[in-house]
């Protein structure tokens, strides 16, 4: 390509945009480490902050109003760049930038090089995804607008699942809408569920090839799957990410007949509904507190009932899916929890492995207590082990990205 150069001089910028979060790094792809990263948190939320910093230590915490992830971005870039805690001279130095992106439908199997026929694409799966692919979208044009020139990828969520089996994908619906609609369970957070499985392989000190696996993903959005040699067999979000687990604001799997029972009475469209089901529903709904678990942990310390009750649904219905899961692999090697809940919520962990000592687990509590680091939870003599991974979605994007651009 036009901007062709070695590898060692390489540094892509890895952009990850959540429903109300953003993540990013700028990776060396001589050393496959990061040079700068960060996070933008409570996007659209009051107390919205980024947290920033480079590999010198320096570190930087700016609280500020972010409305939206076009603004998040805005204020990325300038911090990449900014003389006393930035890692760039200049946003040229950039080769090339990872987008992570939730839906391509039936349109994307693997990552792709974006243009004006993908990003037509993006918009067509808005309704698939709409709390994340308008964000992905909003990213991508903002680094199109500061950084014209400058290759983007998109990679997608749903790649990793396309491994599943008809029986694991199709609904009981006419084939038809299937072939006519695509409709289908796609999966999602694949890149994730992907490198937390080759790292408890890593960490069990056996082949990827020989596990069964439970990898839970647990954060404002959340999903489990079940990892049979490395590959994805079956995974609880569907035909969008609004189904399976109770979510920050998602309604996770319903009675369908739930849908248009509200519709009739609440007199909602079918764009209001699926706002309703996306937006207004989940742990907020529960709650009425809030969409973020942390502030559902507090207030449920606090002695809020509805608080608690959104915890214990949430645990009850990661529970319910291990168990399922379990049987169509067959066994279990491990169990893995990752992302912002998964990695750091030690109580929910210990009530998600509580009473599932008939799989062989037997989680050590004060191993547990553990935030955010990658290890092994479980008491020496657990027959199924229980890992704490956190993820690193950002350097699988990235070396996509390498591998699309060079």
């Amino acid at each position: 390509m036009e901007k062709l150069k070695g590898v060692e001089e390489m540094k892509i910028l890895v952009i990850n945009c959540g429903s109300s979060s953003l993540k990013y790094q700028v990776i060396d792809m001589d050393t496959k480490n990061p040079i700068a990263k960060g996070l933008v948190e409570r996007i659209g939320l009051p107390g919205a902050v980024l947290t920033h910093s480079i590999t010198s230590g320096k570190k930087e915490v700016i609280k500020t109003e972010i409305p939206n992830h076009v603004a998040a971005i805005e204020l990325v870039l300038k911090e990449l760049v900014s003389p006393e805690y930035g890692a760039l001279q200049d946003l040229s130095e950039i080769y090339a930038i990872g987008h992570r992106v939730v839906h391509g439908g039936e349109k994307f199997s693997k990552s792709v090089v974006i243009d004006d026929e993908v990003m037509k694409a993006l918009k067509d799966c808005i309704e698939l995804a709409p709390l994340h692919n308008p964000p992905n979208i909003a990213g991508i044009k903002a680094c199109q607008k500061m950084m014209p020139g400058t290759p983007q990828v998109a990679v997608f969520d749903t790649a990793f699942h396309q491994t599943m089996k008809p029986a694991s994908y199709i609904y009981g619906l006419p084939y038809e809408y299937y072939k006519k609609y695509g409709i289908r369970k796609y999966g999602f957070h694949g890149t994730s569920h992907k490198y937390v499985s080759q790292r408890a392989a890593v960490l069990l000190k056996k082949p990827l090839q020989e596990l069964k696996l439970i990898s839970c993903h647990l954060g404002n959005g959340a999903s489990i799957s079940a990892i049979r040699g490395g590959k994805s067999i079956e995974t609880s979000m569907g035909f969008t990410p609004l189904d399976g687990l109770m979510m920050g604001t998602r309604s996770g799997t319903l009675d369908p007949a739930i849908v248009t029972y509200i519709m009739c009475r609440e007199n909602l469209s079918c764009d209001q509904a699926n706002d309703f089901l996306n937006n207004k529903c989940g742990a907020l709904g529960v709650s009425g507190v809030s969409s973020d678990f942390r502030d559902i942990e507090v207030a449920a310390k606090q002695g809020n009932f509805r608080a608690q009750l959104a915890l214990d649904i949430f645990a009850h219905d990661v529970k319910q899916f291990i168990g399922s899961y379990a049987a169509v692999l067959n066994g279990l090697d491990a169990i893995i929890f990752t992302a912002g809940v998964g990695e750091n919520a030690s109580n929910m962990r210990a009530d998600i492995c509580k009473n599932l000592d008939f799989l062989g687990i037997d989680l050590d509590l004060e191993k547990n207590k553990v935030r955010g680091e990658e290890v092994d939870v479980s008491k020496a003599n657990a027959r199924c082990r229980v890992l704490v991974i956190p993820t690193n979605e950002e350097l699988m994007i990235a070396l996509d990205t390498l591998e699309l651009t060079m």
